[in-house]
């Protein structure tokens, strides 16, 4: 009798993104550098278990049949229960993160069905924009959570 195996590879690359803006404002520095066309999702990138909500915009082009994930990976959560009394009264906040490895990072590009030369190309235009610190390619396959990004 024969087996088959079934060997699950990550279908997409990741790079990792540093940068101080907003989310909404990188995805339209982004569209307007890179002549992107990100957008919105209608929902947040959420989890069972947290309370932690990722936005995510999303960018399929379809004459390249790429598709282009730009996903924040911290979720500030504050919580304003005040006390009235005691030493621990007042707001304080927790950061979750979509990729706890990956903490310093501040975004993260998830490219579907690209060809893995094409992402130096990529990085390099991110690079050139001036709002971005720096951008570089997340090896997935050294990733403990890397099954935070099937969606």
């Amino acid at each position: 009798m024969q087996h088959l195996t079934f060997d699950l590879e990550d279908d997409y690359l990741l790079v990792g993104i540093h940068s101080t803006e907003e989310d909404f404002r990188l995805a339209y520095l982004i569209n307007k550098h890179l002549n992107f066309n990100f957008t919105r999702y209608k929902e947040n990138l959420d989890f069972k278990n947290s309370n932690a909500q990722f936005p995510l915009f999303e960018y399929k082009n379809e004459k390249t049949f790429i598709n282009y994930y730009l996903i924040n990976n911290k979720f500030l959560n504050v919580n304003n229960e005040q006390y009235a009394d005691g030493l621990f009264g007042g707001e304080y906040s927790t950061t979750s993160y979509l990729i706890p490895e990956k903490k310093r990072v501040d975004y993260l590009l998830k490219i579907e069905g690209c060809d893995p030369n094409y992402i130096f190309n990529l990085i390099e235009k991110l690079n050139s924009i001036e709002q971005i610190i720096t951008t570089y390619q997340i090896e997935t396959n050294t990733l403990k959570s890397k099954n935070n990004l099937i969606f």
